[in-house]
């Protein structure tokens, strides 16, 4: 099992590198082993390219003359169930006959239900060898936020926010104010290029004038989400800009403006947070991350609709404002960035695994 195990690590080494790129796909990672030495491995780079399985062969076919041979005597680890449907790419299942790959193993099953069980079926019905769940709970967390849209019909939720030392999130007065240093923003902004979409409310929205991107990380910027219920919020504000999609909650409108996508919801009284969850899941919105304020992010946490809290304390006081977000959760980690405190905690009721 050791043995397995080890080859299995490199697969969630390679899926880990697809973060921010494959949504709403998983994160796959794929290693082709020939007596015990690696000859080919892949990961799922980007949505609606080649899966891991491929590019796993792939790279067998281009640098060894004997590919063929080589396949047929060879064991392939996978991550998370092979498909077996057509989707954007044709099934990893028929590649992997096709090859006549003897050996196959598994870290856990895909929950998407075109797959759940029907690529091992496959492979086993062509006579290959399976084994399944093999660092199952690992493969399953990397993979969290697309079983949670799976399994549960929304995005996985992050919330996160900066908080005093003596517990404020923010001067009473409607001013900007910095409670973390410049190590804390960089850290945040890379946290926003892992997921599909930030959520912030009207007053964080009207007085911190946010743009929501990535400019002091790597890689894309996130979709915008903002909840503005009577549409007051200026037009001339930063998440207007048409740089990135922006989905806008309110209580009316129904409109797609270039880059600005006007929701209306049903009831602006009872259920905001199941409502915004369930419209962005039908966006294709995998995973979401909040930014603020209080209220909004209070909201969710009574309606218990998070997963993780991130949440920094700097080293300053302010004595009265605006009360952080009363929360309970398991800690998970805790973490010394620059000046600043970082918990991590998770929602052990909402789990998955």
């Amino acid at each position: 099992m050791v043995f397995h195990e080890k080859y299995m690590r490199r697969c969630l080494e390679l899926a880990a590198l697809g973060i921010g790129n494959v949504s709403p796909n998983p994160m796959v990672g794929s290693v082709i082993v020939h007596h015990n030495t690696i000859i080919g491995e892949g990961y799922h780079q980007k949505y609606g390219e080649v899966h891991a399985e491929v590019n796993a062969v792939n790279q067998v076919i281009n640098n060894f003359s004997n590919y063929e041979e080589l396949l047929e005597q060879a064991t392939l680890y996978v991550s998370l169930e092979p498909c077996a449907h057509y989707g954007k790419t044709p099934p990893c299942a028929d590649l992997i006959i096709r090859h006549k790959i003897p050996n196959v193993v598994i870290g856990c099953r895909d929950p998407f239900i075109q797959v759940n069980g029907k690529g091992i079926d496959k492979l086993k019905d062509a006579g290959i060898n399976i084994m399944a769940g093999i660092l199952e709970n690992e493969c399953k967390w990397l993979n969290r936020r697309f079983f949670t849209r799976v399994l549960k019909q929304r995005p996985y939720v992050i919330l996160k926010w900066a908080q005093t030392a003596d517990g404020f999130i923010a001067p009473k007065t409607s001013t900007q104010f910095w409670i973390t240093g410049v190590e804390a923003k960089k850290l945040v902004h890379q946290w926003r290029a892992e997921e599909d979409a930030v959520l912030i409310g009207k007053n964080t929205a009207e007085i911190d004038n946010p743009m929501l991107n990535v400019r002091f990380g790597n890689g894309k910027s996130p979709k915008r989400v903002v909840i503005d219920r009577k549409l007051t919020l200026n037009s001339s504000l930063n998440i207007f800009d048409n740089s990135v999609q922006t989905f806008i909650f309110n209580d009316a409108k129904m409109e797609i403006d270039k880059q600005n996508v006007f929701i209306a919801l049903e009831d602006f009284d009872r259920y905001v947070p199941e409502y915004i969850l369930y419209q962005l899941y039908l966006q294709d919105v995998q995973s979401l991350i909040i930014e603020g304020g209080a209220k909004t992010l209070n909201s969710f946490i009574t309606s218990n609709l998070w997963d993780e809290a991130r949440i920094f304390t700097g080293n300053i006081n302010l004595n009265e404002g605006i009360k952080a977000p009363n929360i309970i959760g398991k800690t998970t980690g805790k973490l010394s960035i620059g000046n600043d405190e970082l918990l991590f905690l998770e929602n052990e009721v909402n789990r998955i695994i």
